[in-house]
Formats: C-alpha cells, sequence, structure tokens
C-alpha cells in the first residue's frame, strides 16, 4: 500500500492505493482519492493502511465462506514508519478521534543555494528555520518584526499552505527554500544540533521574557514546569541575573533544577508548606506546563503588579477577577517571536553559552522516541540527526 499525500494541487487531498495477492495472484487492488485533506504524510498513509485493513477483513471473511481456511494472519506492507507506529497503537487510544502529528518544526541545516538579491546568506552557512516560514509582510505586526502575529496569518512550516500552493512539510522535507528574511545564521561556534530547539523552546521564552522586562538583575521568576520549555526558562532566567524558584509535582526533578541547570529554589507544589512559604516573592513566573492546574495558587505567589506568563497550553484557566483586580496583577500569553527576537536570541544564547539539553537520536530510532515522549521520559528535546541518518 501507498499513499500520495496532498498530491491534487487543487484540493490538496491524497490518493489512496493498495492490491490484494491470494499468494502469487492478484485479486484486487483499489486506486482512490480520500475524502478529506491529510493534514501529514503519516495521516495519509494511515488513512490508506485502514482501508487496506477493511479490505482484507472483507477478503478473509469472503474465503472463509468459501471454506478456504486461514491459518495465519494477513502480511500487510506498508513503508511509513509513523504510520506503523500509531497501528501498533501500544498505548492503546481505543477512542481516538485524530493523529496528533510531531510536527518538525525546528530545522538546522546547510545552505546549498542561493537566489539573486539574497544578501545576508551564502552556501555552505549553517541556518536555522523556525516555525513559519512567511507572512503578509505588509501589516502593522510585519512592519515591526513582530511576523509571529502577522494579521494575515503567518504561514507555519508545517501543514501550511505555501505561496506556490503547496503544503508545508516542515523537517521531513528532503530540502525547503525560505525567503532570507524567515532564515537565521547559526552563531559561529554554536552546534548545530543544540540550535534547532532555541527556534521553538528557547524563543518561546526568551520573547515574553524580554517583553515582559525579565531581565532586570536581581529579580525574582518562579518558573512552572520543567521541561522542553521549563528548563530553557530557568537558563535564560540565570542568565539574566534573576533569582530562579522552580514548581514542579515531580520530587525527582529537584536534583535536575538544583545541580545541573542551577535554579536557586526548588518547590514541590503539590506541597501546601512550601507554597506559601513563597506568598507574595515573585516579580515574574513563567507558566510552562501544559497539564492542567490550579492557577490561584501560583497568582498568590506574585508580588504586587507581579506578571504570569503562559507559555504552556495548560487548557481551561479558572481565576478570580479579584486577583487580577486587587493584586493588581498580569495575566499574558506567549507563543514563539519575531525575527528580530529570534536574532537576538541565537546571538544571546551563544553569548552567554546558554545550550538547551537534548538527545541526538537516528531517524530510525523515531518509533522508540515517540514512545519515550509518551512515558515523559526525555531531557528535554530528541533531535532527529538527518545528514547522518541517510548515509
Amino acid at each position: 500500500m501507498d499513499a500520495d499525500w496532498a498530491g491534487d494541487p487543487t484540493t490538496q487531498k491524497s490518493t489512496s492505493g493498495y492490491c490484494t495477492f491470494l499468494g502469487d495472484t492478484l485479486i484486487s487492488w483499489t486506486v482512490k482519492k480520500q475524502h478529506t485533506v491529510a493534514r501529514s504524510s503519516t495521516e495519509s498513509e494511515y488513512r490508506a493502511l485502514a482501508a487496506l485493513t477493511a479490505d482484507v477483513i472483507l477478503l478473509r471473511k469472503l474465503l472463509t465462506e468459501f471454506q478456504i481456511t486461514q491459518s495465519q494472519p494477513t502480511d500487510i506492507y506498508c513503508d511509513n514508519t509513523s504510520a506503523i507506529a500509531l497501528a501498533n497503537n501500544p498505548v492503546f487510544h481505543a477512542r481516538t478521534k485524530h493523529i496528533e502529528i510531531d510536527q518538525r518544526h525546528e530545522i538546522v541545516g546547510v545552505v546549498t543555494a542561493i537566489s539573486t538579491g539574497v544578501a545576508h546568506f551564502k552556501v555552505g552557512d549553517i541556518v536555522g528555520v523556525g516555525t513559519y516560514i512567511n507572512s503578509c509582510r505588509t501589516c502593522e505586526y510585519c512592519n515591526s518584526d513582530k511576523e509571529n502575529i502577522c494579521a494575515k496569518g503567518a504561514t507555519y512550516i508545517f501543514n501550511g499552505i505555501d505561496i506556490d500552493g503547496t503544503i508545508t512539510k516542515g523537517g521531513y522535507s528532503s530540502y525547503i527554500v525560505v525567503h532570507q528574511r524567515y532564515c537565521f545564521k547559526i552563531p559561529d561556534g554554536y552546534p548545530p544540533e543544540l540550535a534547532a530547539p532555541l527556534l521553538c523552546a528557547g524563543i518561546t521564552v526568551y520573547a515574553p521574557m524580554i517583553h515582559h522586562n525579565m531581565n532586570q538583575p536581581g529579580k525574582s521568576l518562579g518558573v512552572i514546569g520543567l521541561g522542553g520549555l521549563g528548563h530553557m526558562a530557568v537558563k535564560y532566567g540565570k542568565a539574566f541575573g534573576l533569582k530562579v524558584v522552580v514548581f514542579s509535582t515531580s520530587i525527582y526533578k529537584m536534583e535536575e533544577a538544583l545541580e545541573i541547570l542551577g535554579a536557586d529554589e526548588f518547590v514541590l507544589s503539590s506541597d501546601e508548606q512550601q507554597m506559601q512559604a513563597f506568598s507574595n516573592s515573585l516579580d515574574f513566573i513563567i507558566d510552562a506546563s501544559s497539564g492542567p492546574h490550579p492557577f490561584e495558587p501560583y497568582m498568590s505567589l506574585l508580588k504586587t503588579e507581579g506578571t504570569l506568563v503562559l507559555v504552556g497550553l495548560p487548557g481551561e484557566i479558572r481565576l478570580s477577577a479579584a486577583t487580577l483586580v486587587l493584586g493588581p496583577k498580569t495575566i499574558s500569553g506567549s507563543l514563539v517571536g519575531g525575527t528580530k527576537e529570534i536574532k537576538e536570541m541565537l546571538e544571546f544564547s551563544a553569548a552567554n553559552k546558554i545550550y538547551p539539553k537534548i538527545e541526538l537520536i537516528p531517524i530510525t530510532y523515531v518509533n522508540e522516541a515517540l514512545d519515550r515522549v509518551v512515558k515523559k521520559d526525555v531531557q528535554y528535546r530528541f533531535v532527529i540527526d538527518i545528514e547522518n541518518s541517510l548515509k
């Protein structure tokens, strides 16, 4: 079986194709356009796999009616490892209604060609591409170097519709063509494999910290959640000269926070006494947790005119209006940053030797990596080594 992802240039719909053999004899084949647009090659392949499986079940029932016994399971051949992983379903999501796709929206590579008019790059440069590759370039936000909040919507590097009508494929592409405005030179000497996560996790915490003036030495910062985003918030906080307090529900993360990342304090957020000890003590909080959690206990930790910034997606926020009005306190949200901020973040990270903690893997390890992500067994980002994986 196979699928041609987004093969229709008009509708962007994919085409499924598969054939069935009884021994060496071809007994069934189908080539059919899928009913809806698939958001990734994995999704289109998985749909083709599901259609073939339904066809196989029907044929096996038909053979049974003809009294042809089947003592062995039917072999199905699929070359998409992500679709196979979904079919394997080790977590058993029995009621799954959609496919969650790893978007691969942080890319670092080497410039192989440039067009006329390119002024800032040359062939051989090590460059990075972040979460978006285009924007309108005319609205007030684009004119202020805030392309990530373009009034007409930025074109995302994965599953976005590009200027030529094709669907962007992120790091799953064999190459990518990007306007120089959305491409970033990786500072000399900065390891490329460590630079990739900066273009998502790094800028996601750096941008709001600059926007809310968190780069004031001597101020205090709380970081909720010690994961991919949280560990970068700790690193930037220390580089800005802040007193950093990590809040986590996992006591085993205390050593990592204090001994390795250099946080000043660690608080087990499920312990009310520990939480109360930090009441009215923090100037800022970066909330990097995407799990459901209460907000009132954390807002009580802020000083007067303190600010909490959401960079995770915890779902519903329940909060008394009096908490904000009588504080007065501020709660805000942020997602990545503009091109100017990204350039500044890369230079700041290189100058201060701020490196994300990663695990470099070959692409053949991707299924195991997905299993480990589900089990929260990664510190703190998997980075796929495409170059060496394809040798």
